[in-house]
């Protein structure tokens, strides 16, 4: 038993540590392997290193095969180490994007009381508890409707405690899953209550999903979220005019969507005149070409799936929806500053359609665009509590920090 734990644990440490690509029907388990080990690399390396030890008091490593195990265990726990100093590394390299898109001194631009608020460091009492996410301070407002949706058109709000001059904030933050599962519930809640304890309001939305919702559903949901924050959150105090949006996967395709296509009358149907602009956005290991017009994944395609179960039509069929629902299609000169998060190992989606993405928007867009590419994340990496996913947290707080500072000030 030792020894089949040594080599499980030898083989989920190399999917962490190896760029995987062409791995076909075998790319959830990799990608479920690789995202549990190089997120959890210290919990991994100390419930590991407990069981040697306590199986060595015994005497269990007398045996042969045993020993064996201990060595498969040695390489594992070298790799975790290397996996953990790895995501540390995380600081330096979001802190160096964020100088390199807004300017080598953008914390200067902040007030004094801003600055506080900002980290640079991570606790181990938080990567350690990886998934508890409740923070002092913020009280959660479930399950508001924002539409006719039914449960698919819920919102929460979380809360800041004390009040903000001017009214908080709001980030809208819309969840993934491949536009066929997940819930508010689910993701992004480290981001979002390290923001509302600092005075941001944060909002999480359910929407239509596939296939009993053909896009652009989504899309309009997501919209109208916006027309209803627009609407209503002056009553949970926070601000309208300043909205930022943020998703992963699929919800960093429909985040970045949104805030290309800003009051796009074919994505607000009945809704034309609501002003569904954002200030800001924050996508995460997004999809942002459906079409895949340059061929990155040509033998992992999302085709069929889109075609089947999304669109619910071919590119041949409507080839003006495949392209409206591409957020490459939509990039222009006027986008709101964006910081483009991906790593470099996800497996589900490629590193390489966000260099795509972030190359095309950087040549036209006259805001900011901060690009963090992260050595060794996998696909979902911020989705609990992580040495990677805290300084994450910290780089995105920075770059809204300061988006909501330079707003500001253009409307003094």
């Amino acid at each position: 038993m030792y020894f089949f734990l040594g080599l499980v644990s030898f083989a989920c440490t190399c999917t962490a540590l190896v760029q995987a690509r062409r791995l076909y029907w075998a790319a959830p388990l990799y990608f479920f392997a690789a995202w549990l080990s190089g997120e959890l690399a210290m919990i991994h390396l100390l419930w590991q290193v407990a069981l040697t030890a306590a199986l060595a008091f015994f005497g269990v490593l007398d045996d042969r095969l045993a020993q064996a195990g201990l060595g498969l265990f040695a390489l594992s726990w070298m790799g975790l180490v290397y996996l953990h100093i790895q995501a540390m590394d995380t600081q330096r390299i979001l802190r160096r994007a964020l100088r390199r898109g807004l300017g080598i001194d953008y914390r200067c631009t902040l007030s004094s009381e801003r600055q506080r608020v900002l980290e640079d460091g991570v606790r181990a009492s938080s990567w350690m508890k990886p998934f508890s996410m409740y923070r002092d301070g913020v009280r959660v407002h479930s399950h508001i409707s924002y539409a006719d949706g039914g449960k698919r058109n819920l919102l929460d709000i979380y809360h800041p405690q004390e009040p903000r001059e001017g009214g908080f904030p709001v980030l809208l933050q819309v969840h993934g899953g491949g536009w066929m599962i997940g819930e508010k519930e689910q993701q992004a809640k480290p981001l979002m209550y390290h923001l509302a304890q600092r005075g941001w309001l944060c909002v999480a939305i359910n929407y239509r999903l596939s296939p009993l919702a053909a896009f652009p559903a989504h899309i309009i949901d997501v919209k109208k979220s916006i027309a209803w924050i627009r609407e209503n959150i002056s009553q949970y105090g926070g601000n309208p005019d300043f909205i930022a949006i943020t998703g992963g996967s699929a919800g960093g395709h429909l985040s970045s969507l949104a805030a290309l296509t800003p009051n796009h009358a074919d994505f607000q149907p009945g809704f034309e005149d609501a002003d569904t602009a954002v200030q800001a956005a924050v996508p995460f290991y997004g999809v942002y070409d459906l079409l895949d017009r340059y061929e990155i994944r040509p033998e992992m395609s999302m085709e069929k799936m889109l075609s089947d179960r999304v669109m619910q039509c071919t590119r041949e069929q409507n080839p003006e929806l495949w392209e409206s629902s591409s957020p490459l299609a939509h990039v222009h000169e006027d986008s709101p500053p964006m910081f483009v998060i991906h790593g470099t190992h996800d497996t589900l989606v490629w590193v390489e359609e966000a260099r795509t993405f972030v190359s095309a928007l950087q040549k036209v867009a006259k805001e900011p665009v901060v690009y963090g590419e992260l050595p060794g994340a996998q696909h979902a990496f911020e989705v609990f509590h992580s040495v990677r996913t805290d300084h994450t947290v910290n780089a995105v707080t920075d770059f809204l920090e300061w988006t909501h500072a330079r707003w500001l000030a253009g409307r003094a």
